[in-house]
């Protein structure tokens, strides 16, 4: 299962603690979405019942984190749902889930990346196009890279800076507008579950991920059985307290808010004035780029991951010497990105990362009863209730993957298929 100092039997080093993998986690999940969902959940179910859906998604992914958190205590090693998966269900599941999840991550750094430079661009003219727009993207993966290059401690000094930054101006609107609130606006709402419910949580749902980057630097956190899932809970806990808290004051306080591009930074204009409305978009600009931090450093370990396990070639699980770091993972991932984000051809990627998350959702829960008859001698976090959790977990996860569109379901199958080949021509024959 690994060493318990300093370095682990990889050559990592062990330095994080459970609040700097909680702050991985919510820096992770609270990215953009949330400074543009206010909008998009009032138009599919209205402003009087735009809360419901942002409770029963955290409800939802509540589940998924419970899971998450049982399997974690079982290992020390880093990869998190590929090696849960890989456990469970064998090698071939294994890199299919780890495929899927380096994909995720993938698309999400150079999408990430784009954005910024769109909201750079509200700021500092020409940023967002152009040449600007390819120094931009280029400075901050490159920055991002050889942070983490240089450190696991100083990629995660990094997050928690990002972290902390853009939580302050998001608890200064949600305690300043909470007292601005028209109470009236919600008057109508009626606990209802319809399809336009259901799309709505669909599109939270996408909006909760993220958390599993939690688990990815297991094999680098100082005592991980007890803290991923400290980290886990933790995060989702934060979590669900400020998408329901951002979303309530955004609907009370923004006339017209489906109708708004920036409703989270219209609303803080509108009781906090032109200033406030500046903070939160400077806010935007934070979360997108520790969003980013926090896929840099947690992508890479997905192929260092594979490589510990010959299902890659092993200079993927390269370990830089002086900084104990996956060096070449590190490199290679942020080269890619930077070319996806440069071209634009991430979009297609995108499509593919809805999916994908949501699959390797599925397989870590469906994993819990396997790993606990498997790993019964590992003492640490149980879910109450026998088998109830994982099934559910189960259900809600393909629920939602049944019910995304036939492009995604198709990108998505279309990923799966490379996977499969790109296994059984690198991988088989290390086998």
């Amino acid at each position: 299962m690994g060493a318990t100092n300093d370095v682990n039997t990889g050559g990592l080093a062990r330095v994080l603690g459970r609040w700097d993998l909680t702050a991985v986690g919510v820096n992770q999940v609270i990215g953009s979405g949330i400074f543009v969902l206010p909008a998009s959940v009032a138009v599919l179910v209205g402003v009087a019942s735009s809360v419901w859906p942002v409770v029963l998604a955290g409800a939802a992914n509540l589940l998924i984190v419970l899971c998450f958190a049982e399997v974690a205590t079982r290992f020390r090693a880093a990869g998190g749902p590929y090696v849960y998966a890989r456990e469970a269900f064998g090698p071939f599941v294994g890199f299919e889930v780890a495929w899927m999840l380096w994909l995720t991550r993938l698309a999400s750094l150079a999408a990430l990346a784009n954005a910024l430079a769109l909201y750079l661009g509200y700021f500092v003219p020409g940023a967002s196009v152009g040449y600007g727009r390819a120094v931009t993207v280029t400075v901050l993966i490159g920055t991002l890279a050889l942070i983490n290059l240089l450190g696991v401690r100083y990629g995660s000094w990094t997050i928690n800076l990002f972290t902390v930054s853009k939580l302050v101006p998001l608890l200064i609107f949600v305690l300043l507008g909470l007292w601005a609130v028209d109470t009236s606006v919600f008057a109508e709402f009626t606990p209802t579950i319809d399809a336009a419910t259901g799309e709505a949580v669909l599109l939270l749902m996408f909006a909760f991920g993220g958390f599993e980057l939690i688990t990815l630097p297991a094999g680098e956190a100082r005592s991980p059985r007890r803290d991923v899932p400290f980290a886990l809970l933790t995060t989702i806990g934060i979590v669900c307290l400020v998408f329901v808290a951002v979303q309530y004051v955004t609907a009370g306080t923004l006339p017209g808010v489906a109708t708004a591009e920036t409703p989270v930074a219209d609303a803080a204009a509108v009781f906090l004035g032109p200033l406030g409305g500046m903070l939160v978009a400077i806010g935007g600009l934070v979360s997108i780029a520790g969003a980013n931090a926090g896929t840099m450093l947690a992508g890479p370990r997905v192929t260092y991951a594979l490589a510990e396990s010959g299902q890659v070639p092993a200079w993927f699980g390269h370990v830089n010497k002086r900084f104990r770091t996956p060096d070449v993972s590190i490199v290679i991932y942020a080269t890619i990105a930077l070319g996806l984000a440069l071209s634009g051809s991430f979009e297609q990627m995108a499509k593919v990362s809805a999916v994908a998350r949501l699959i390797f959702y599925l397989a870590t829960c469906a994993a819990v009863p396997v790993l606990r008859r498997r790993t019964a001698e590992v003492e640490g976090f149980r879910l109450p209730g026998g088998a109830l959790i994982p099934a559910l977990a189960v259900l809600v996860a393909a629920a939602i993957i049944m019910g995304a569109d036939a492009v995604s379901l198709s990108a998505g199958g279309v990923a799966l298929l490379i996977g499969a080949v790109l296994y059984w021509v690198a991988g088989r024959p290390r086998r």
